[in-house]
């Protein structure tokens, strides 16, 4: 599986973003998914995730109420709706996917996307 991630930005504080991640493959679908974030000299944070089926979702505190994840099988991709955007969510965010499994621990991926980068400024 190989994974596209785009959709960062430079955004002011308050505002959107949606983020999206391409996969390529035809076994998209068992695929756990989830996004994580990281930041120079910080170990990678998980985010999000979504079970394969898509009727599973996890977030972190720090996200809860203002991140949304899904997913769409047919057009093998999942999304991050970003909202009311604070200066502390700025980092470099990655999609990643997990045979089988929904987790939120990075170690339990099996691949992953290149980051996108969001920037919030106050």
């Amino acid at each position: 599986v190989q994974l596209q991630a785009c959709g960062g930005g430079l955004v002011q504080a308050g505002c959107s973003l949606r983020l999206s991640c391409a996969a390529s493959g035809r076994t998209f679908r068992t695929y756990g998914m989830g996004w994580f974030r990281q930041t120079p000299g910080k170990e990678r944070e998980f985010v999000a995730a979504i079970s394969w089926s898509g009727g599973t979702t996890f977030y972190a505190d720090s996200v809860k109420g203002r991140f949304t994840i899904s997913r769409d099988n047919a057009k093998v991709t999942v999304y991050l709706q970003m909202n009311s955007l604070q200066p502390e969510d700025t980092a470099a965010y990655y999609c990643a996917a997990a045979h089988r499994r929904m987790s939120i621990y990075s170690d339990n991926y099996d691949y992953w996307g290149q980051g996108t980068e969001v920037t919030v400024s106050s």
